[in-house]
């Protein structure tokens, strides 16, 4: 899914080069707020942890 997406932005790209601007002002305003840059940290950091089955006592 991610490669899909990251295509998806390639291919605009390519195809409307203006919208390069447009992109690196979104990625801009996202990293300037912090809770969003750490929610996106933390769902990262997430998918590659292995999830524990069984309660440990």
């Amino acid at each position: 899914m991610r490669w899909l997406l990251l295509g998806a932005l390639a291919g605009l790209l390519l195809a409307y080069p203006q919208l390069l601007g447009l992109v690196l002002a979104v990625v801009a305003a996202v990293l300037s707020k912090p809770v969003l840059t750490a929610f996106g940290l933390g769902l990262a950091a997430r998918s590659g942890l292995t999830r524990v089955w069984r309660r440990t006592r």
